[in-house]
């Protein structure tokens, strides 16, 4: 049996930057499976829709199941499901096979996505919860830079198949490790409890839900500042595409690895000096709530820093000047990585955590990144350039005002 937590951490980390890895190598390489496949841009868009609607319609269900049984038996299945349909998406050899299995990707993902990181709360101590999630969430950024060069390198030698062969190989091997954790002991919620209660008693906590409500902000203006960025440079600055491409890549990763690390400090040192959660203390006392609105003031601070320099960066002149305010902006917005995920853990009931994990994820996607995208998109069809994207940094201000701690939630 697995029993060190550092030894955990470590698995479940490396889990996730494959987790990342897996979902960007499409990506990487979807030129390459348009030509072979003679799938329309259009097609093309829905291998990431029905990624996307596969991982976020799941997690619900994941995180009811996490709150009822062993979640590493969960996050086998979920690691084992993810691997296998990789796999299987370099074997398609038409576009609804590639579609099956990229929406079967979305599924596995979900169930590591929601109950990987409750593990990781409940085995770290209180004051380094937030370093230790930063060190699992870097895998957002680095993770998804890896799947582009990856899936690049790999796709030039040997073709696109190839390319998720070995994205999805590691992953096989790996879900029997996960049957290796000692997981935690705690008290499992109900089976009789409806999933739609654990939503309608989530639903009741405020600090819970101005996380939730913020991070859809958030997430909303990240995923339209992602798929739009790249076409911005190429059109606005005259950059060739795969030069906007990688240096936007090489200064998300940097950004990205910064701004988690530094969240993650400066959650931990937020609780500095605030009177320490008690073991076994309700989501609901004093000191819970206190913790919590200090860790939310980080997360505002780095959309407060993020939101005017996302503006300023769309009106430089140039594309160097872009990148390198650009890159200050990401540190901001990568600062809240760490806080807002242990934020939901720490405002939920503690045998609904899976639960709240999976409806943050349920939400921030449906009202979040699965619409900016278009939604800027028809902006960027009726007005200049510039005026379009200005919508970006006016979602990130929002995410930040609702987030910003409200002194009556502090209790008394």
């Amino acid at each position: 049996m697995i029993k060190n937590r550092t030894a955990i951490v470590a698995l479940l980390t490396g889990l996730n930057f494959l987790n990342y890895l897996d979902r960007y190598i499409v990506a990487a390489v979807l030129p390459r499976i348009q030509d072979e496949l003679h799938l329309s841009n259009f097609e093309g868009g829905l291998l990431a829709t029905v990624f996307l609607l596969g991982y976020f319609v799941t997690s619900p269900l994941f995180g009811k199941l996490g709150d009822r049984m062993s979640r590493k038996v969960l996050i086998a299945v979920g690691v084992a499901t993810w691997s296998a349909a990789t796999v299987a998406s370099g074997l398609a050899r038409s576009l609804w096979p590639m579609l099956l299995a990229r929406a079967v990707v979305g599924v596995g993902e979900a169930s590591y996505a929601t109950l990987a990181p409750t593990i990781i709360d409940d085995i770290t101590p209180p004051d380094k919860k937030g370093k230790t999630l930063a060190v699992f969430f870097l895998a957002v950024p680095v993770g998804s830079a890896l799947g582009y060069l990856v899936g690049g390198f790999i796709e030039h030698r040997w073709g696109w198949r190839a390319a998720f062969f070995v994205g999805g190989g590691p992953g096989l091997v790996l879900a029997l490790t996960c049957l290796a954790i000692a997981e935690p002991a705690r008290h499992l919620a109900s089976a009789k409890e409806s999933l739609a209660a654990g939503f309608a008693k989530l639903a009741q906590l405020p600090l819970y839900r101005r996380a939730v409500l913020g991070y859809c902000a958030h997430t909303w203006a990240i995923g339209g500042f992602a798929y739009w960025a790249p076409k911005f440079l190429n059109k606005h600055y005259a950059l060739e595409l795969r030069t906007a491409d990688f240096w936007f890549g090489v200064v998300t990763v940097v950004a990205g690895a910064i701004g988690t690390f530094v969240g993650g400090a400066m959650a931990d040192r937020a609780l500095a000096g605030l009177p320490a959660v008690p073991e076994g203390a309700s989501h609901t006392s004093r000191e819970n709530k206190l913790a919590a609105n200090a860790q939310l003031r980080v997360c505002a601070i780095g959309v407060a820093i993020a939101a005017p320099l996302a503006a300023l960066c769309f009106l430089m002149p140039s594309a160097a000047p872009f990148f390198a305010i650009a890159g200050v902006c990401e540190v901001g917005l990568f600062l809240s990585a760490s806080p807002i995920n242990a934020i939901m853990l720490r405002t939920a009931p503690a045998h609904l955590r899976a639960t709240a994990m999976a409806v943050g994820i349920f939400a921030i996607h449906l009202f979040g990144d699965l619409w900016s995208p278009p939604v800027v998109g028809l902006f960027l069809d009726y007005l200049p350039i510039v005026l379009a994207m200005m919508a970006l940094p006016i979602a990130f201000a929002i995410a930040g005002a609702v987030w910003w701690p409200r002194a009556h939630e502090a209790g008394d």
